[in-house]
């Protein structure tokens, strides 16, 4: 084992060995076998060790000069393509072989059938230049799910906001079943744990899509807000949501952003979000002014121009920029030191008025 030596090795040695397998049905039991190779299913440390066994795989990868992420046991391969490009390179066709040949020479199973391909962007005639993959066609799926997200090929994000509406309009009826034998602290910590948590994961993602789209996550929370707070279907949800301390969905986002962009800076996130984070500078402006502000790229440096002012480069240096002078403090001083409180500004613009409301919460 790479990187292992000694008695830990003995452990890990002693973990692996002597495993053995039995099949059991109707009561029925087989004969036991033993096995050779892989990780005990469900076991603490089997994802670590199966992370450490496949990581030549993405050296692998990007020795053809593709980009690599892995995650458990799936692997993604990103292709990048110039705009005006009409033929795939040949490296992607050798890469796939290479990647066929060190799977089976892992003892790892070669499944197209499990295989997706997302092709935003790309004009319809170069999808017929895609190769194949161990024997089958690689077709583009109209929908991918990646960690739990599901992207379309428009990143629109429609499919994602449909599914997890679904899922938490479903978990809020079953909530409700439950309001009334349960005290307010427990109803919340149910709701916050089948609710809130799908509205918040990668809800980055929803930044800058149209109304119509992000008023459905919005539904989604002032329906759990109205069931939290006892208040009927026709009451106004912003006391509710003062009352219970929430942050709009659209707020929401802009505070995760500006806390990505805060620690990317300060080197504590991470480094392909700080590659994307130039610093402004312009050499007729006075020195104080550019402190602390991002540069935010221009059309022609973001290939996708449907999805452009979405994209972090642009969304993230355009919401830090935009913070009140008032709050320089916080973006230049160490307020996300571990367990330490943070002040988030949440930026209301109405017709006449600019509200900042300042939320504290516990950082860890």
């Amino acid at each position: 084992m790479s990187g292992v030596r000694g008695l830990a090795l003995q452990w890990f040695n002693s973990f692996l060995r002597d495993q053995r397998q039995r099949v059991e049905w109707s009561g029925q039991s087989s004969e036991s076998s033993c096995l050779c190779c892989g990780v005990p299913q469900g076991a603490i440390l089997s994802p670590l060790l199966f992370n450490i066994y496949v990581r030549p795989l993405a050296e692998l990868v990007r020795s053809f000069g593709l980009e690599c992420y892995q995650y458990a046991d799936d692997t993604q391969l990103l292709l990048r393509l110039e705009p005006g490009t009409t033929t795939i390179s040949e490296n992607f066709k050798l890469c796939l072989e290479a990647v066929i040949s060190w799977l089976r020479a892992s003892r790892l199973k070669v499944n197209p059938a499990k295989t997706e391909i997302l092709w935003p962007g790309q004009p319809p005639e170069l999808i017929q230049s895609l190769p194949d993959f161990d024997g089958e066609v690689l077709v583009p799926s109209a929908t991918v799910k990646s960690l739990g997200v599901v992207l379309d090929s428009s990143l629109t994000m429609e499919a994602q906001i449909t599914a997890i509406s679904k899922q938490a309009f479903f978990h809020l009826r079953q909530a409700r079943k439950l309001a009334s034998y349960l005290l307010t602290e427990a109803l919340a910590t149910v709701i916050h744990a089948t609710v809130t948590t799908r509205l918040d994961y990668c809800n980055t993602l929803y930044a800058g899509l149209p109304k119509t789209k992000s008023h459905k996550i919005q539904m989604v929370q002032n329906a759990e807000a109205r069931l939290l707070a006892g208040s009927s279907i026709s009451s106004h949800i912003t006391p509710i949501l003062k009352q219970l301390h929430w942050l709009p969905i659209e707020h929401r986002i802009s505070y995760k952003i500006l806390v990505l962009t805060f620690r990317a800076r300060n080197g504590q996130g991470p480094l392909y979000l700080r590659d994307r984070l130039i610093p402004f500078f312009h050499q007729w402006s006075p020195r104080s002014s550019q402190e602390n502000l991002l540069y935010v790229p221009g059309p022609r440096e973001v290939h996708l121009e449907a999805t452009r002012r979405r994209a972090f480069s642009i969304y993230a240096p355009i919401l830090w920029n935009s913070l009140p002078p008032i709050l320089e403090q916080y973006r230049s001083c160490g307020l996300l030191e571990k367990r330490s409180k943070l002040g988030c500004l949440v930026v209301h613009l109405s017709k006449s008025d600019l509200i900042c409301q300042i939320v504290t919460i516990e950082c860890f």
